[in-house]
């Protein structure tokens, strides 16, 4: 946990720029991107499900023509939504022409403030089936320039002047009122898209959903970045609906009169007819009064006349609907209410209706061959053909009826025989005139009823609350988004610090060795530079301080080898670049430093670096090993500054560095140098490279591994490992070198409170670094 925290607090700069860069990107987000606000209505649909009739209706609500026309809430909400009802509100707003304002960072959309209305006089087929656009600017008080969509010039117009354009003729006009004045300059884009795409993008903008599962209040909202064009819609939305509504109810009525008005027609003539016959009557036969001699016979016999007379209209009736159901079709409606006779046959028309009329509104959204469209057909034919099958079983009902009360009244009539002719005439004309007259007033009472209908006629909708747009934007949310670019800000590096560290799989702390080897630990070595290339008496350096201890340890594996011995330590890696010549050298100055005599021997004689390291010359090792009669301590140099310390370079490089190597006389050579130094430091090639290491390996008392931080790779360390586990070397030892730990931190040398007191004034650490120390030294 420690060394995570660590981790992430040592990359703490990647945090702030992470911060920086993230919340400039969200101000940036913010300031360009275009506000949405979001307007809502409140409506009350009437519904017959669940009732609600409007105020308006409640007057009439016994006259059954208004119980034709019905509702259902899902219904309503689907054909508000329809693309139909949407394409109107559109078009009512002009909202397919829109004015934008070039700015010279960013571009506004003006609505109701253009300072111009652009609009065509004609247009060319098919031109409004595309977009299209058109840039003008000021010219001068009353006069404009006008260019294309691609910047090309068209010319300079007066307001008001036709202009001849590809897609037809346009005019520019001018509004003079005090906000748009059109002596201010402007450089606007006029975009005219096609009412189907601008009514298709509102209608996916559109939502509608029930407040409550039985009301039948709805709520509409919509998103839109001008809030006063989002209320302008919805409220037109409601308008044009209802419109629709009411348009589809008086349809109903029309037809209901018209048919009511041609009857009476008929009617009246009968009328006249039966009126002027008992006119002629009385004048022609002198008749005033008419003897009451046979009133009781004539009574029973005028009721039986009088209900053939009605059963023979109703036939008349009867023969008139058949007929025009008969020649209709799916799409026209029946005259309701005509047969009072027969409840059935005028329930079976009501439905008719109802089905006509919800066919007709849905092929306002559907086409013809839709599911619902056709499966509505089919219901609506089988429909006339029920009400065909009643009106034939009512034809026939009343056949029988009129027969019966045809007998009846011949007995009757056999019975007045008596009557003289004139007064029985004078009945017959009287009884036919009574019933013209009441079938005539029957009519108009209908059509009175009807003109009521139609007068009275209420929307669907009521309006509970106009369309009001929200005061703030509902997006962006300047809170949400910069709380939202910290946290991402903060995520951002953490995550990908975070991916590479698990990706990362080199050594870092001396913890990874410590988990995977069982060889002893020396120390570790923080990051060097050039000035730190070899240790004096002087140094306080914090990495003088860990090569110390590194020795200090080293001492108690080398207790085992008796004083008399040189004491030879090899300094080895796994691969190259780890740092081992530094800790070569350094480590024999140190030695050095105590007063013993040190001798240094660059063994990596395929690659040697000492004498670059220590500027001497390249003469030494395979110089001796390859000549048969040098002497060895003509190459052995001592180091200036140091009482004790020599060194023996590698030598220039051999054609053949193993067989060198696996010689005689590199015993031999060990041999003389043991005699000569108390302790011999071995700058030996990486192990895993090459065996030389290992072919004089059993000349060495103790092997200093040196394991390179962020160098490398955990899966390396097997290597040590299989070293240590086959005792090819002996008494190894781990150095970590190159490590994070900077100066003034570690082994007691400034962070952790041991304190020798002799930390270099050049090495003072900055604030932020001590800061970093203390909150290492406390997780």
């Amino acid at each position: 946990m420690k060394d995570q925290v660590v981790y992430y607090i040592r990359n703490w700069k990647w945090f702030v720029v992470s911060i920086l860069a993230v919340v400039l990107a969200a101000y940036l987000y913010v300031r360009y991107s275009v506000p949405q606000y979001s307007a809502t209505s409140i409506l009350m649909i009437k519904d017959d499900k669940k009732g609600g009739v409007d105020s308006e209706q409640t007057a009439f609500s016994d006259l059954a023509v208004l119980s034709s026309v019905k509702s259902n809430l899902d219904n309503e909400i689907e054909v508000i939504k329809s693309l139909t009802i949407v394409k109107a509100a559109v078009k009512d707003l002009g909202l397919n022409v829109t004015y934008v304002n070039e700015g010279r960072v960013k571009s506004e959309e003006m609505y109701n403030k253009a300072p111009i209305n652009f609009m065509f006089v004609t247009q060319q087929p098919g031109s409004e089936n595309r977009t299209i656009n058109y840039r003008l600017s000021s010219a001068s008080d009353n006069q404009f320039t006008l260019f294309d969509s691609v910047g090309g010039k068209l010319g300079v117009f007066y307001y008001g002047e036709t202009i001849r354009l590809p897609e037809g003729e346009a005019v520019v006009l001018a509004r003079n009122d005090k906000k748009n004045f059109v002596k201010r300059p402007y450089k606007i884009s006029v975009i005219v898209r096609t009412v189907a795409d601008v009514a298709g993008s509102y209608k996916g903008r559109l939502n509608i959903k029930k407040v409550g599962d039985r009301t039948s209040i709805v709520e509409l909202s919509i998103v839109d970045p001008i809030p006063q064009r989002a209320e302008d819609f919805l409220n037109a939305l409601i308008r044009v609906y209802n419109e629709d509504v009411v348009a589809d109810k008086n349809r109903v009525f029309e037809n209901t009169s018209k048919f009511i008005s041609e009857r009476l027609k008929l009617i009246e003539g009968d009328l006249g007819d039966v009126e002027r016959d008992a006119e002629t009557f009385k004048r022609t036969n002198h008749v005033t009064d008419i003897t009451s001699e046979a009133n009781l016979f004539l009574a029973n016999a005028s009721e039986f006349e009088r209900k053939e007379i009605e059963t023979d209209t109703q036939l008349k009736i009867v023969a008139t609907m058949a007929d025009y159901v008969n020649s209709s079709r799916n799409n026209e409606l029946i005259p309701a209410n005509i047969l009072t006779s027969d409840a059935n046959a005028s329930g079976l028309i009501d439905q008719y209706n109802q089905m006509v009329l919800e066919r007709n509104r849905l092929l306002k959204s559907a086409g013809p061959k839709n599911a619902v469209v056709k499966t509505l057909d089919g219901k609506i034919e089988s429909l006339k053909q029920n009400i065909e099958s009643s009106l034939s079983r009512l034809n026939t009902s009343l056949e029988i009826k009129k027969k019966d009360l045809a007998y009846q009244n011949a007995l009757f009539n056999g019975k007045i025989s008596r009557i003289p002719t004139l007064e029985r005439e004078a009945k017959i004309l009287g009884r036919q005139q009574q019933i013209k007259e009441s079938l005539y007033l029957y009519l108009l009472q209908k059509r009175e009823e009807t003109a009521i209908s139609l007068a009275v006629t209420a929307p669907n909708a009521k309006v509970i609350d106009p369309a009001l747009s929200s005061r703030a934007p509902i997006s962006p949310v300047k809170g949400t988004i910069y709380l939202s670019a910290f946290g991402i800000a903060l995520l951002l590096p953490f995550g990908i610090l975070y991916l590479l560290n698990m990706l990362d799989n080199k050594v870092k702390a001396r913890q990874d060795v410590e988990s995977k080897l069982s060889i002893p630990f020396l120390g570790d070595i923080p990051t060097s530079n050039a000035s730190e290339a070899i240790i004096n008496a002087s140094n306080r350096s914090s990495t003088a301080e860990a090569i110390r201890i590194v020795n200090t340890n080293l001492e108690f594996m080398l207790n085992q080898v008796p004083d008399e011995m040189a004491k030879t330590v090899f300094v080895t890696s796994t691969i190259p670049k780890e740092g081992k010549t530094f800790l070569s050298v350094n480590l024999a100055s140190t030695i050095a430093l105590s007063g013993k005599k040190v001798l240094l021997i660059g063994m990596d004689i395929r690659n040697p670096k000492i004498d670059g390291y220590l500027d001497l010359p390249k003469e030494g090792v395979t110089n001796y090993l390859s000549t048969k009669d040098a002497d060895l301590f003509s190459f052995i140099h001592k180091i200036p500054n140091f009482s004790e310390l020599y060194v023996l370079p590698s030598g220039v490089i051999p054609p053949n560095p193993a067989e060198l190597l696996m010689s005689q006389k590199v015993n031999e050579m060990f041999t003389k140098l043991k005699q000569e130094f108390d302790y011999i430091v071995v700058d030996t090639s990486p192990v895993h490279l090459v065996t030389d290491t290992l072919l004089m390996a059993h000349h060495a008392d103790s092997v200093v591994y040196v394991v390179r931080a962020n160098y490398m790779d955990k899966d390396l360390l097997r290597v040590p490992h299989q070293l240590h586990t086959e005792k090819k070397m002996p008494n190894i030892g781990i150095v970590l070198n190159d490590t994070e730990v900077k100066k003034g931190y570690g082994y007691g040398y400034g962070a952790y409170g041991y304190g020798y007191g002799y930390e270099r004034e050049e090495e003072k650490m900055p604030l932020y670094r001590q800061l970093l120390n203390k909150i290492k030294a406390t997780v």
